[in-house]
């Protein structure tokens, strides 16, 4: 949050997101347009010295009385002059330290900064940010889709284990199938997820896959050191994932999303 690193404090984002969804439907139950945060009014607000609720507050009042009675005498403030504003705000609102380590941070890291900063310019903030965040979250996939391993050890004579590294989601199923033998493989084989997470349906999917593979070449398989998140994904989609999961003291509690730890305590 730029106004956080501005007051070196931390602010609750839940809250605000709460008062500015409360305000944009109570603002169009009178007629008016829904709006997000202004940038630019609270850089100039954090700037003046603005440091409380109070400060936002009577910005947003003076705002309200500008628009409702004061509007013949903005209009007798030259553009040129609130052009200016704007354009201190933008110097103090753009991290010019970005250029200093364009060579050194990673490519996709710089395109997304250069693309953001471009559509800022070319359209708006909103548009830029969910354009960042889209691009971000590409990236991201891609990268940990070629982030998942497996390490093959035998447990004794006739079992093998793989011990499954990295998430197990859409991206990454192409890979996690392609480490496993079933033809060559022993007759029994555990499957170990203590570092790896299944993260939606394909996951899913590409689990029963293999499943069912080693089951119609007369094999066991056993499912290990699953989340409890993961168990409850996989029973859901389909109950006879009960005869190869294996439950363990060891099995990892993430405790991300879910309404698990409350129910625990």
């Amino acid at each position: 949050n730029l106004v956080d690193d501005l007051t070196e404090t931390r602010g609750s984002g839940n809250r605000e997101c709460v008062a500015q969804g409360s305000a944009n439907i109570l603002n169009g139950l009178f007629g008016g347009m829904g709006g997000c945060a202004m940038i630019g009014q609270s850089i100039i607000n954090v700037e003046s010295g603005g440091r409380g609720r109070l400060s936002g507050v009577i910005a947003a009042v003076a705002l309200l009385v500008f628009v409702l009675f004061a509007a013949p005498l903005i209009e007798q403030i030259p553009i040129a002059a609130l052009v200016g504003v704007m354009f201190m705000v933008v110097v103090g609102t753009f991290a010019w330290s970005s250029f200093r380590i364009m060579n050194k941070i990673p490519l996709a890291d710089a395109f997304v900064l250069i693309a953001v900063s471009a559509i800022t310019v070319y359209v708006d903030l909103a548009v830029a940010v969910i354009a960042g965040v889209i691009i971000s979250a590409l990236v991201f996939a891609w990268k940990n889709a070629t982030m998942i391993r497996a390490r093959k050890r035998m447990k004794n004579e006739n079992t093998k284990v793989y011990e499954i590294w990295g998430p197990l989601f859409f991206g990454s199923i192409q890979n996690f199938n392609e480490k496993f033998d079933p033809r060559d493989d022993p007759d029994n084989v555990e499957i170990d997820f203590i570092e790896s997470k299944v993260s939606d349906h394909s996951g899913i999917e590409a689990m029963k896959g293999i499943a069912n593979k080693y089951l119609e070449l007369g094999k066991n398989v056993k499912f290990t050191h699953l989340s409890p998140e993961c168990k409850t994904l996989l029973m859901k989609a389909n109950p006879k994932f009960a005869d190869v999961i294996e439950d363990s003291i060891d099995d990892p509690r993430y405790h991300v999303v879910t309404d698990l730890l409350d129910s625990e305590i």
